[in-house]
């Protein structure tokens, strides 16, 4: 309405005619529903696939941390292995006593060489023992442990095994 006053305007100011025709002018004022369900969708749809992307990447921040700890706990047994000629009973013994893996739990530590070990021994799936100086493992995201690697529970424990050489999932293993 304003554009059509304003043509006139001019054209009279002018002394002329100028020719026009009336157009039918229609006025969005917002979103249709189906728009804004449409985008919600869109949104949700590429939420999901980020919170599920960031679960992952979390998953391997965990693992990457706790395979670090056990290098770290696993130098220091060696290290009061070297200084002693025996390995210490207890994690408490080389000063990682207290500490926790990325899940909130206790790294577990089981002496094996002395052979007087209370603790039982982890078994492979072929039930041989994964090491023979001594156990040292996380229990993983579900914070449960099974003596056989081949136990549900047991699959996602980050262990170490053949006395060092392997370091990584129990189902990797």
């Amino acid at each position: 309405m304003k554009l059509i006053f304003l043509r006139q305007l001019i054209a009279s100011l002018a002394g002329s005619q100028i020719p026009f025709r009336r157009v039918a002018m229609r006025h969005y004022a917002g979103f249709t529903l189906i728009e804004l369900i449409l985008a919600a969708a869109i949104l949700g749809v590429l939420g999901a696939l980020a919170a599920s992307q960031y679960g992952d990447y979390q998953d391997k921040v965990k693992f990457a941390q706790a395979k670090s700890d056990i290098k770290k706990i696993e130098t220091a047994i060696a290290q009061y292995y070297a200084d002693n000629k025996a390995y210490p009973q207890q994690l408490g013994t080389v000063g990682a006593g207290t500490l926790l893996d990325p899940w909130g739990k206790p790294y577990q530590y089981c002496e094996l060489a002395s052979g007087t070990s209370a603790c039982t021994t982890r078994k492979d799936k072929s039930l041989h023992p994964l090491n023979s100086d001594f156990d040292l493992y996380s229990m993983g995201k579900d914070r449960d442990s099974k003596t056989p690697l081949t136990a549900k529970a047991s699959r996602d424990d980050i262990i170490r095994a053949r006395n060092g050489q392997f370091l990584g999932y129990a189902v990797d293993f």
